[in-house]
């Protein structure tokens, strides 16, 4: 092989090099906020900590003797294989195993990871100046083919590879893919290399623990989930929003989205009706409901119990979280096949995008959102999509927010009353008790105040009753409203509320 083509090729690894490096912090930033939230802050820190570990490994590469850059390229790319690739599948396994050393294993796995990445593309320009290669020439080409790799794997990760092979197999396919560069280099450059045969051994047994986690790695995430969760995993699935799972012990099936339960079968039931029936009680006349969220299909099974319900509009942005409920038989049996109903409408899109871009008015308007427990669904309960939402309400009809808990977390329920009046509306906050969640609270509200309870209701319930819904207007002393601030799309301290009101409480 001529000159030429081998420093071609040492250029063409710079482009692999900086598309696993990249991939490995995307992987450890996604997977930080699956099991911790707050995405935001767990990309910053673990961005922070990785670039200074980059900056560390680029200053430790000049004691690299100049006739072992090769050698050393070689090794740091094998170690760089075993630490991103096993990444994933080792913090599932800390966190499942032992909670209290996640965050030090994270970080120690990410800081590791960016030094042995800082090392190569400083080895690489090294190796290419060996070669007499034009001062200007070499780091335009290397630099131009570190960004281009860095560019093609922040479209690929969130578009294929995440969705498709999930965290765990994402990072072993770019933890092989440095183990094909460290081969093709031993195999290229095997006349430069003090101990080639070595170098080829050691690649060969990486390669070989890579290659079996790949093939094992959901066995290992669905022992390691098992571990999380306690119970059966009996689906499981990376979305391009979120990671859904779906467990099993005897008859409670629970959902988890990105490590939240979401509900248990056995008492969502509780839930479900208090978000509902005090709003659709109270319109006999109501025609048309929009569903915001709510993809389990739960909340559109009791809307349906309702014959003046013509037509259900439900807005739910992950078209795998309906697909599974519209699918799964253990599903549509706990949501009555309410997907598939022929008055229901499902769209899968952004609620706030969907509002902005649709002119319906609704009687009644059911806000099924995840907890604000990050910025990406804080947006969801700020004070512009409140008046986005108002838009759409008809002149006397209500609108119902789940709304956290009002007694684990006061200054969250409260900053959502007080953002729902700042848009405009009249509130009525309402709450019900969960087993599986404690006290968990609601919002009522409509352009006018004046809401009255019902007294009865015309659909069969399990929990509602006249006096359970005067009981959940009533709120006791240790749960008396709290004078907070909205939440604006500027600051978001609904988000900020959310984490401290929940960081006293979850161990």
């Amino acid at each position: 092989m001529s000159a030429g083509m081998r420093d071609r090729l040492l250029i063409l690894s710079v482009f692999v090099v900086a598309s696993c490096g990249l991939a490995y912090e995307l992987i450890a930033g996604a997977l930080a906020s699956y099991l911790l939230g707050d995405s935001v802050l767990q990309f910053s820190s673990i961005i922070g900590c990785y670039l200074f570990a980059m900056g560390v490994g680029s200053h430790l590469s000049q004691y690299v003797k100049d006739e072992r850059v090769l050698d050393t390229f070689i090794e740091i790319e094998l170690l760089v294989a075993l630490l991103g690739g096993l990444s994933a599948s080792t913090l599932f396994a800390v966190f499942a195993w032992s909670g209290e050393s996640f965050r030090l294993t994270l970080y120690a796995l990410v800081f590791l990871t960016g030094a042995m990445v800082g090392m190569e593309i400083p080895l690489v320009m090294r190796a290419l100046n060996q070669r007499q290669q034009r001062f200007a020439e070499l780091v335009s080409r290397v630099l131009t083919f570190d960004y281009l790799g860095a560019l093609a794997v922040s479209l690929l990760f969130p578009i294929v590879l995440a969705p498709r092979l999930g965290l765990a197999r994402s990072a072993l396919l770019f933890g092989l893919s440095n183990v094909a560069v460290a081969l093709w280099t031993c195999r290229v450059f095997r006349g430069e290399l003090l101990r080639p045969t070595l170098q080829y051994l050691r690649s060969l047994l990486v390669l070989l623990v890579l290659g079996g986690g790949f093939i094992a790695a959901d066995e290992l995430t669905q022992w390691n989930e098992k571990a999380i969760y306690g119970d059966d995993v009996i689906h499981a699935e990376t979305t391009p929003y979120q990671r859904l799972v779906l467990t099993r012990w005897k008859g409670d099936l629970r959902l988890y989205i990105n490590g939240n339960l979401q509900f248990s079968s056995r008492d969502e039931h509780r839930y479900h009706e208090a978000l509902v029936h005090p709003v659709l009680g109270a319109l006999p006349w109501a025609r048309r409901v929009l569903i915001l969220g709510g993809g389990d299909g739960l909340a559109a099974r009791e809307v349906l119990k309702y014959r003046n319900v013509q037509h259900i509009t439900l807005v739910d942005l992950d078209p795998a979280m309906t697909g599974l409920f519209a699918r799964s038989a253990p599903l549509t049996a706990l949501n009555g096949g309410s997907l598939r109903n022929p008055r229901l409408r499902v769209v899968n899109d952004d609620a706030a995008r969907w509002l902005e871009h649709n002119g319906e008015v609704f009687d009644a308007i059911i806000v099924d959102f995840p907890d604000p427990s990050s910025f990406a669904l804080g947006k969801l309960y700020s004070v512009p999509m409140y008046r986005l939402l108002s838009r759409h309400l008809a002149d006397n009809g209500l609108v119902v927010v789940q709304s956290t808990s009002p007694y684990h977390a006061p200054r969250s329920y409260w900053s959502i009353n007080a953002t729902l009046q700042a848009a405009g509306l009249a509130t009525t906050p309402y709450h019900a008790y969960v087993p599986s969640f404690g006290e968990w609270g609601f919002i009522l509200a409509a352009h006018h105040p004046g809401y009255t309870p019902p007294q009865a209701y015309r659909v069969p319930l399990t929990f509602l009753d006249r006096e359970a819904t005067r009981q959940m207007f009533f709120f006791p002393p240790d749960m008396r409203p709290w004078r907070v601030a909205p939440n604006q799309l500027n600051d978001q301290r609904l988000v900020h509320y959310f984490e401290q009101d929940w960081s006293q409480v979850i161990r």
